[in-house]
């Protein structure tokens, strides 16, 4: 018997608990259909970065400054060790995918005038 590690059980357990959910909804079809759109969404890690990085600060940013921070988490780097190349693609890619899909599926707001992003009182 081979044990598993800490990442497996969690693993496991979050499988376990979808399972769960989906066995107890109402409307098992419509469920399942939630269900993939939430796995689309959080299938990027930018886009699971960028929604970490809005669930930490709490109010709106500006878009620059949750570029520069999902590529410090990217890298592993403190924003100061990130060249502004890497900081402008990050952006880049949050503008023109991944934030359109988090606004679209209700999980942040955007203002493009004052390019701010805040993430939705739930």
């Amino acid at each position: 018997m081979t044990s598993r590690s800490h990442s497996e059980r969690d693993s496991v357990e979050v499988v376990q608990t979808v399972l769960d959910w989906l066995d107890d909804a109402d409307e098992p079809d419509a469920a399942a259909e939630t269900l993939d759109d939430v796995f689309s969404l959080l299938a990027d890690q930018r886009r699971r970065l960028l929604l970490s990085v809005m669930r930490n600060y709490g109010e709106e940013v500006t878009l620059p400054d949750a570029a520069e921070e999902v590529a410090a988490r990217e890298t592993g780097h403190t924003v100061r060790n990130i060249s502004a190349e890497r900081v402008t693609e990050v952006y880049l890619s949050l503008y023109h995918d991944h934030l359109p899909r988090l606004v679209d599926a209700g999980l942040l707001k955007y203002d493009q005038e004052r390019d701010l992003v805040a993430p939705v009182a739930v």
